[in-house]
């Protein structure tokens, strides 16, 4: 099988080929360039392709892939909100993902958030290399005893619930779904009832049309006063103007930040030299009290690992004509 990678940092590169010794069927080429409809066409020749979160899989993209013979799209991620799922059902392509590469790395960095929020360790490590060892401005508060809400119990959830009660706090939990291996950690209650109890509010939920702008002007008024919010689940699933408005309202007592909907222009790319013109992501980290970090809640040597070999074991399921519960689109039997 041959297969084009899309959007490959050096990262990439280098865990995919250690892994690829022991695929001796599968040939790769890795692209630094994204998958785009600018870009589809060089699919040509291969039979699947791998994308990553940012690529723009919309309608015409996936035509186009369809067009140059690709029966596969692998996402070496776990969500797929960026592709037009009904183009792909009608081109007849298969869509594989990486569900669960590393629960424990996204919910120890949304933990860390929290505690970079909560005791201002971002503006500490700034004013200690200036030789300003005061503690103004540094306050925080004891998460021992507090509570914490989890919203959206799967396996990242899960993890940050079994986080957060190692802290010591009480844990709250909302999800359509009963997690039952949380029984006697967390408690589940209302959406509402969970915001305006926690002092801690964590989402770990997926993007669907249920869950976008979830955190708007109605929800962040039902929290209580001096919440620290973290989001490292999808960027939409948080409205920024009202989340902005809410900071300013000295709602939140911080917030920290692995996804934003001002994703695509700025997440893994380099932008240091560049002013950032109308940009929300500016005005975030104008905030105090804002931790924002570039999607890399997922970003340890053991998570690159498991995505690398689970994404070359669907590419074989698929070769194999195996059923995968990776599959985005199941098929009828």
């Amino acid at each position: 099988m041959k297969i084009l990678f899309y959007d490959t940092k050096s990262y990439d590169k280098d865990s995919f080929t250690r892994e690829l010794e022991h695929y001796p069927g599968i040939e790769v080429k890795f692209l630094k360039a994204d998958l785009t409809k600018n870009t589809a066409e060089l699919s040509h020749g291969y039979d699947a392709v791998c994308a990553f979160v940012n690529s723009d899989i919309n309608r015409e993209t996936v035509e186009i892939l369809h067009q140059c013979g690709i029966r596969l799209i692998l996402m070496r991620c776990a969500g797929f909100n960026n592709v037009d799922l009904p183009t792909v059902e009608k081109c007849g392509i298969r869509i594989l993902r990486v569900p669960g590469y590393s629960p424990e790395a996204v919910a120890e960095h949304a933990m860390g958030l929290a505690l970079t929020v909560n005791r201002r360790l971002h503006k500490s490590y700034i004013k200690v290399r200036e030789n300003d060892f005061s503690l103004g401005s540094l306050m925080g508060f004891n998460f021992y005893e507090k509570t914490a809400g989890i919203v959206g119990t799967g396996k990242i959830g899960a993890a940050m619930v079994r986080i957060c009660h190692g802290f010591g706090m009480k844990v709250l939990a909302y999800d359509m779904y009963e997690n039952p291996s949380l029984a006697g950690i967390a408690e589940y209650v209302s959406l509402e009832e969970l915001l305006s109890r926690s002092d801690l509010v964590s989402l770990h939920c997926p993007l669907t049309d249920h869950t976008y702008h979830l955190i708007n002007r109605d929800t962040i008024r039902r929290m209580k006063d001096g919440v620290i919010l973290v989001n490292t689940s999808r960027g939409a699933l948080v409205k920024t103007e009202d989340l902005i408005e809410g900071i300013r309202a000295h709602k939140f007592f911080g917030v920290g930040l692995d996804v934003y909907e001002e994703e695509t222009p700025n997440v893994f790319e380099d932008r240091s030299d560049e002013i950032l013109e109308h940009s929300v992501t500016a005005r975030l980290l104008s905030f105090p009290n804002v931790m924002i970090t570039s999607h890399q809640g997922f970003f340890t040597q053991e998570a690159l690992a498991a995505i690398s070999q689970t994404t070359l074991d669907n590419a074989v399921a698929f070769e194999k004509g195996e059923t995968n519960s990776n599959e985005v689109l199941k098929r009828e039997s």
